[in-house]
């Protein structure tokens, strides 16, 4: 999606007549009813800073673990949440050089992304290129660098290797399919019945989790396991997927989805691990790769964080996204867009992702797009 000069003047020209902005609010710590949309005075960008319009932007299961105030990256409330968007420069601050006024861009804040606005440092931004569809290229920024960083840079997988996927229909789950295919993988990857033929049609050899236990499942395909398990459920699933992996195997735990219960945690989970997230960072990960090490058989389990990767290696977020803008556009990888739905209706693209089933990514859409 491409803007005219004389398009991008009247749209912005429209927005600043009031000179005011919505945007997505976490009013307290709970479910979807603490979402609210908000009114706000416009936000000028300062030193090196750009104001970025933003045309798409993301519901992820990290903005629901937010939301319920366990993530290790929750502000205090009220905030507002998103992890990514694209939109268009609107506005350079003091001292900022580029991307310029016009300038299809895409960024991972992390907070303050479902809004019609946002001001960011201008080297949290990376150039989107012309004639991509927005909601695919949304879908890039979180959940297929969360993918390819996984694949490349902590399992740093090679061809012919047989891989473990679970989720395999999520937003992160497809996305390691289509890379996976890329990169001349074995796939197999656990789903629900009724969406084995995406994961078939993505190049996966899908699992039902609910008929077959996944680790008998995966020893009699392949005989004695896989090289790679990719696990955002965690939980007792964590130590599982450890017993799917051949020998020298790695399981990379990215998640902790199994303490959702139709998008909220229960008031036990709630306590227990608002008591955890005061441990946070890299003290976790620190006691995750320890553990790992003490465990038999050659087999590891190593803790990805996409937020604390980009903060350690900036350039690799950076030259991994650019990648993979490259890869859409030379239409080598296809994102699945689950749902386009409404800034207006986040709360209703919460509980939709919270009830599990989604197929892809849900990308929010700000009024101008």
């Amino acid at each position: 999606m491409s803007f005219t000069a004389e398009q991008l003047k009247r749209t912005i020209k429209d927005e600043k007549a009031s000179a005011t902005y919505r945007h997505v609010t976490v009013t307290k710590l709970g479910g979807p009813e603490v979402l609210q949309i908000v009114e706000d005075e416009l936000p000028q960008p300062g030193a090196g800073a750009v104001r970025v319009k933003i045309l798409a932007t993301g519901v992820s299961l990290a903005d629901l673990f937010m939301r319920e105030g366990v993530h290790p990256e929750t502000p205090r409330p009220p905030y507002t949440p998103g992890w990514d968007l694209v939109g268009i420069v609107d506005q350079l601050g003091p001292g900022a050089t580029g991307p310029k006024p016009g300038e299809m861009v895409a960024a991972l804040p992390i907070v303050g992304a479902n809004a019609e606005y946002i001001c960011l440092p201008q080297d949290e931004l990376t150039v989107v290129p012309s004639g991509v569809d927005l909601g695919e290229a949304l879908c890039l920024v979180f959940n297929y660098v969360t993918a390819y960083q996984m694949m490349h840079r902590t399992a740093r997988v090679r061809p012919g290797q047989r891989v473990l996927i679970h989720a395999a229909a999520g937003g992160i789950g497809t996305a390691l399919l289509q890379l996976g295919r890329l990169a001349g993988l074995e796939m197999y990857g656990t789903a629900s019945q009724r969406a084995h033929e995406t994961v078939r049609s993505l190049g996966g050899v899908p699992i039902d989790y609910r008929a077959v236990d996944f680790v008998e499942e995966v020893r009699r395909l392949t005989g004695d396991g896989v090289d790679v398990v990719f696990d955002g459920i965690g939980g007792a699933c964590a130590w599982r997927s450890r017993k799917a992996l051949r020998r020298g195997g790695t399981v990379i735990a990215y998640g902790l989805t199994s303490s959702l219960q139709g998008g909220k945690l229960p008031g036990g989970w709630r306590r227990r691990l608002r008591g955890l997230e005061r441990l946070r960072g890299l003290g976790i990960i620190g006691l995750v790769i320890a553990a790992a090490f003490s465990l038999p058989g050659r087999k590891r389990v190593l803790p990805y964080s996409i937020q604390w990767l980009k903060r350690i290696k900036p350039v690799w977020f950076r030259d991994d996204l650019t990648t993979l803008l490259r890869l859409l556009s030379e239409g080598k990888i296809k994102p699945i867009v689950a749902a386009r739905i409404p800034l207006r209706e986040t709360r209703r693209a919460h509980e939709l992702l919270g009830a599990g089933g989604v197929t892809g990514k849900i990308v929010l859409l700000p009024p101008a797009s």
